[in-house]
C-alpha cells in the first residue's frame, strides 16, 4: 500500500508542477521518477484523485488536481520524489512575542495543527494561512527556545 500512496503522491506533484495532457506523458514522467505503471492503473489512480482536464494558460488542456491550495503549480520544479522528501517548513523570524513561519505551499495548516496539539507550553497558539504560520509565544521565552522545540517538532512529521 505503501508504493500506491508514493506513486498517488507523486501523480499529484507532477501534475502540479508540469503541464501534461495526456496519460502517456504522465506515464512518461512517472517512470522517469521511478515509478513503472500499466495505463489502466494510472487511469484508475486518476480518476480516484478526482483528476480533471482544463484548458491552461495557452490553451492546451491538461491534468489539474481538484485541490489547487494544496498542489500549486510551480515554476521550477524540483523532481517528485525530491519533493516527498522535503520538510514543508522553510523559515522562521521574530518581533517581539510573535513568530513568523514560512513554509512550502499548502503546508502551514498541518504544520500549525501539529504545533497546536503538542502541547507546547512556550506557544500560545497558531494563526495559518497556505504559506505563513503566525505563532504566539509566551512572555519572556527565548527565541532560540522556540526554535529548538520547533526543529524537533518539524522534522518528526
Amino acid at each position: 500500500m505503501r508504493f500506491k500512496n508514493d506513486r498517488l503522491e507523486a501523480i499529484k506533484l507532477l501534475i502540479s508542477s508540469q503541464e501534461i495532457g495526456s496519460q502517456k506523458e504522465l506515464l512518461e514522467a512517472l517512470e522517469a521518477e521511478g515509478f513503472i505503471v500499466t495505463q489502466a492503473t494510472l487511469s484508475r489512480d486518476l480518476k480516484q484523485l478526482k483528476v480533471a482536464k482544463a484548458a491552461s494558460m495557452n490553451g492546451r488542456y491538461v491534468y489539474v488536481l481538484p485541490n489547487e491550495t494544496m498542489y500549486r503549480r510551480v515554476q521550477k520544479p524540483l523532481p517528485a520524489r525530491e519533493m516527498m522528501l522535503t520538510p514543508g517548513f522553510l523559515s522562521i523570524q521574530f518581533s517581539g512575542n510573535i513568530g513568523v513561519i514560512k513554509t512550502r505551499p499548502g503546508y502551514a495548516s498541518s504544520i500549525a495543527y501539529n504545533i497546536d496539539n503538542s502541547n507546547i507550553p512556550e506557544i500560545l497558539g497558531t494563526i495559518a494561512g497556505d504559506d505563513t504560520i503566525m505563532i504566539v509565544v509566551k512572555e519572556g521565552v527565548q527565541e532560540f527556545e522556540i526554535i529548538d522545540l520547533l526543529h524537533e517538532l518539524v522534522f518528526k512529521m
